[in-house]
């Protein structure tokens, strides 16, 4: 592709030139189109890129249709892309296209995946679509995905053309090609990772700015890659200026998060999702002596076998703890969370499972709390929440919401006195009981009233 010159020569203009460029409109350039002159083409790329910097973003598309140098000239503006064809990365037209590009998703991209396939496989994390014949046993096959050498070629090529990313989403890459990445974009700083091993994660070594980073070891019904506690500690010994780790489907135990709080010492936020940890992982949350936030999603146990009380210790820095579709139902792994997590100001539960008044009754450890926030929890009941909050002299902020077998009519007197004294308090616990006062008077929902169906 080549950019439409604004100039009659054949030798560019000097920088001092186009900035003093007559701006007057006594010859302008007639359209392709009609008779009406193009009067963009007397002005620079640099003041022309200034005007449409100016517009807002979802104009950029139109704007790239009128000539090939507003094309140009718009794609200097792309600053986020999620890529579908990794043709278009290999041959280069990725970065001549959008040399801006500081953040960019390849992972549809490295699936090989047919647009026209009447099959989509969605996930929360990735959504592509598939053929039949790439599926074997629940997973997608091996060839389903572009191979390890075609991954890292697309990444130096791209490197190459757009050196200043600061955030990627990748899949399949191997050590070498993670190591070319960290060499040339130094300012790296957020990193997404689907479908890598253990030592892969050597590469890792190279981005000395890495902030933010995301390991994606298994998705069920997609891929199923290992990361155990020796990427973990790869991982601990090459990025330890991290200051957010989300680990999801990813394998281990004591020794790797260990590893992790150990080296990453400014490490603040810790999420874990659908982990396969062994028994044993929550006593390392104490290495973590910077840790702020604490993020449990999706996990079917939290913890199999914590071990003693005494060997347990606490996470003294720990200020949130976020609890979000996780099953609660082992009391033993429950417990032993809030005691690693005593000092937390900030207990959230949303859409958790098993969460009765003996499992929350746990939480009465947690003497600081300020804030708590219950969602979705419909076993809790007013009497077993009642029991806990009254402990929590400390506490600001309350949310319950959707806990159906939470009743107004069971609110005790020193609740309610509790409540008064709140600063914030966000009450609607039974959703059926705020339908029904919203319509009392109107009729609707009694046999023989109003029908909310069109006539």
């Amino acid at each position: 592709m080549r950019a439409q010159s604004v100039s009659s020569s054949t030798t560019p203009p000097s920088e001092s030139e186009s900035d003093i460029q007559s701006l007057t409109l006594d010859d302008p350039e007639p359209t392709r189109f009609g008779s009406s002159p193009d009067y963009t083409a007397v002005l620079s790329d640099k003041l022309l890129l200034s005007v449409l910097s100016k517009v807002p973003e979802g104009q950029h598309v139109a704007n790239s249709l009128v000539c090939k140098r507003w094309c140009k000239l718009s794609g200097k503006l792309v600053r986020y892309i999620k890529l579908l064809d990794w043709e278009f990365l290999e041959s280069g037209r990725l970065s001549y296209r959008f040399p801006g590009l500081i953040d960019i998703d390849l992972v549809r991209a490295c699936v090989k995946s047919r647009r026209n396939s009447g099959i989509v496989m969605s996930h929360r994390l990735i959504s592509v679509h598939l053929d039949s014949s790439s599926i074997d046993g629940g997973f997608v096959k091996e060839e389903g995905f572009w191979g390890k050498e075609v991954v890292d070629g697309g990444v130096k090529v791209l490197v190459e053309g757009c050196g200043n990313l600061r955030r990627m989403v990748l899949m399949n890459a191997s050590v070498e090609g993670l190591g070319y990445l960290g060499e040339k974009c130094e300012t790296l700083q957020e990193l997404e990772l689907h479908c890598c091993d253990d030592f892969a994660l050597k590469g890792l070594f190279g981005c000395r700015n890495l902030q933010i980073l995301k390991l994606v070891g298994c998705i069920d019904g997609l891929y199923n890659s290992m990361v155990s506690d020796i990427g973990l500690t790869i991982l601990a010994q090459g990025c330890k200026r991290l200051l957010k780790l989300e680990l999801v489907g990813c394998e281990g135990s004591y020794d790797g998060i260990k590893a992790i709080g150990q080296c990453c010492q400014m490490l603040e936020e810790l999420i874990l999702c659908d982990h396969r940890m062994d028994g044993g992982w929550l006593s390392a949350l104490s290495y973590c002596s910077n840790l702020k936030t604490l993020k449990l999603q999706s996990c079917k146990v939290l913890d199999s076998s914590p071990g003693p009380d005494e060997h347990l210790g606490s996470c003294s820095t720990l200020e949130e703890l976020h609890l979000q579709q996780c099953q609660l139902r082992d009391k033993q792994g429950v417990r032993a969370l809030f005691m690693v997590c005593a000092t937390v100001r900030e207990l959230v539960f949303a859409d958790c499972w098993g969460l009765d008044n003996a499992i929350f009754s746990a939480a009465s450890v947690c003497r600081s709390l300020r804030f708590l926030s219950l969602e979705g929890c419909s076993l809790l009941t007013t009497e077993g929440l009642d029991s806990v909050v009254q402990s929590w002299k400390e506490l600001e902020r309350l949310k319950v919401v959707s806990c159906n077998n939470i009743k107004d009519s069971e609110i005790t007197p020193e609740l309610a006195t509790l409540f008064s004294v709140l600063k914030e308090l966000k009450w609607r616990p039974d959703s059926r009981s705020l339908l029904s006062s919203g319509l009392e008077g109107t009729g609707i929902g009694h046999k023989g009233g109003r029908s909310l169906r069109r006539k």
